[in-house]
């Protein structure tokens, strides 16, 4: 990191203005070398400039010229950031004429790879950085600004401390069992310690369910036999016409999909052909189709019509949702009931009919329910997002499962403190305080250049 190095920060485009970032030891240096107006070496830090970029003699850009020294910058190095308009053509000639003049061309992330790298934020805050930037909705944004605050780092490292002082206690122990006045560390000690920092771990793990929920959404099958109106659904569902709507059954032969935000969270719903025994070689394959949808979605609408009895397709349709989230839909309130439920013992149903829009918001509100909406937006967002993450903890807790089996064994302490160390290490590399530089150049690869 003894270079220095510049990249574009802001969107290639015509636009108002554009921004060049420079890092490193020589960053003012070698902006000076291009710019003229005042002295840039000799200006205070956190200041901004007017003037041009030039190339000997010729103007390429008017800039202003933002300077900021070490160590109170984003990269804990001298970073200058010039602000110039927002053309494809200059933006590119400023920072070319920084390479030329001894820049080197940051790759995607390096930027914050230098902040990580320099101390200024660890590898969850790294991480947090790319979250906020490619977040969609105000929840996703409030979960990345959270990590990028360190709140979930705050929480990692509190285990740490509490399982390095169970460490550090138990070395002691064992290094000087002559001083009688040091606190002893036993096994009954552990029993009571342990399932503390099990809690925490499985909270974490618990969240994480949550916050895919944020950051992928749910889908949600439509499903039902042809023509109990799931097309109709959709359209209501998304309030605009995306499914053909009409009377003739198997109208739906493929997958129609639509996306929907509910309270901040988006809605996948997919629209899947009528399921039942077909000849047709093009609708028994969007039949196909329906059934793997159903066993990759969050939740199950099952479209019911109130105007009719439950038929055999109904029927085995329920049965191959037994084991999904499922609501019950029964279309065409409107009409006569004909349908009977009474022998199936069902917890989820909403009555609607998609001609007036009767039942489609206490729909809506039902999922809400089902899904804890409520607790989502009241939480305090500390969750982890990140799969490589919520794997460790889980190797964490499947060592702390073996450690309080060797506490029931009444094993060595310090045995048992090899397993307590491991999770201290785990934990650790989650906030970057271990790390090999393939997992650097993977993570950072995809963060945007000048980020």
């Amino acid at each position: 990191m003894n270079d220095t190095i510049a990249n574009i920060a802001t969107s290639l485009g015509v636009g108002a203005i554009s921004i060049i970032r420079v890092s490193g030891l020589d960053a003012i240096k070698l902006v000076n070398k291009i710019f003229k107006g005042k002295d840039l070496e000799k200006v205070h830090s956190h200041t901004i400039h007017y003037g041009y970029i030039v190339d000997k003699e010729e103007i390429i850009d008017e800039v202003l010229v933002t300077i900021m020294r070490a160590p109170k910058t984003y990269t804990k190095e001298d970073v200058v950031e010039v602000n110039c308009h927002g053309g494809i053509a200059s933006t590119k000639k400023v920072l070319e004429l920084l390479l030329n003049n001894g820049c080197r061309l940051a790759e995607a992330g390096e930027f914050t790879k230098r902040a990580f790298l320099n101390g200024r934020i660890d590898l969850l805050e790294a991480e947090a950085v790319s979250d906020l930037i490619n977040s969609e909705t105000e929840l996703e944004r409030k979960v990345a600004i959270n990590s990028l605050n360190g709140n979930l780092s705050t929480l990692i490292k509190k285990i740490r401390d509490d399982l390095l002082k169970i460490i550090s206690n138990i070395e002691v122990n064992i290094d000087y069992p002559e001083y009688l006045d040091i606190y002893e560390v036993t096994i009954n000690d552990l029993k009571e310690k342990i399932p503390n920092i099990e809690k925490e771990l499985k909270e974490l793990v618990e969240n994480y369910e949550t916050s895919k929920i944020l950051y992928n959404g749910i889908t949600v099958a439509i499903v039902g036999r042809p023509n109990v109106g799931k097309s109709s659904l959709l359209n209501k569902l998304l309030n605009y016409e995306k499914a053909i709507v009409t009377d003739i059954p198997g109208t739906t032969r493929d997958i129609v999909e639509g996306v929907v935000y509910l309270d901040g969270i988006k809605l996948q719903f997919i629209d899947t052909a009528g399921i039942r025994k077909t000849s047709d070689v093009v609708e028994k394959i969007g039949v196909e189709k329906s059934l793997n949808i159903i066993k990759d979605a969050n939740l199950v609408l099952v479209l019911l019509n109130n105007n009719e009895k439950l038929t055999k397709e109904d029927e085995d349709l329920i049965n191959k949702t037994k084991d999904k989230t499922k609501i019950l839909v029964v279309n065409k309130n409107d009409l006569s009931e004909e349908i009977n439920l009474h022998n199936y013992n069902f917890e989820n149903i909403v009555s609607i009919n998609t001609i007036d829009d009767d039942g489609i918001e206490p729909l809506k509100n039902k999922i809400k329910e089902l899904f804890n909406f409520d607790k989502i937006k009241n939480s305090d967002f500390t969750y982890i997002t990140n799969v490589r993450h919520i794997n460790t903890i889980k190797e964490c807790l499947n060592t702390i499962e073996e450690i309080k089996q060797e506490l029931s064994e009444t094993v060595e302490i310090d045995i048992i403190e090899i397993g307590l160390k491991q999770i201290w290490n785990n934990l650790g590399i989650i906030i970057g305080d271990y790390y090999d530089e393939e997992l650097l150049d993977n993570l950072f690869k995809n963060f945007c250049v000048g980020k």
